[in-house]
């Protein structure tokens, strides 16, 4: 079993203002607005595992990882979604 560290095949998605995330690790990229996602946002929190992504700016996608990160992103969801491809 490889880890991702030392796999040099690493596939990084831009998810705005130069910060990337690693695209096996994600599971969901959602809209924020949602009271379940924003009850997601408030826990992650709490627990230490929101990752603010946004510059300062407005979030406009949230980003599920498999660590249980939950990663904030001013960039749209479907602008996101398109950088998989």
């Amino acid at each position: 079993m490889t880890n991702d560290r030392n796999d040099r095949n690493v596939s990084l998605i831009n998810i705005g203002f130069g910060n990337v995330v690693s695209a096996a690790r994600v599971i969901a990229v959602v809209a924020p607005g949602s009271s379940p996602i924003k009850r997601l946002r408030e826990e992650a929190g709490e627990r230490g595992k929101l990752i603010d992504a946004t510059q300062g700016r407005k979030t406009r996608a949230i980003i599920v990882t498999d660590s249980d990160h939950i990663i904030l992103s001013a960039l749209q969801v479907e602008t996101i979604t398109q950088r998989f491809q």
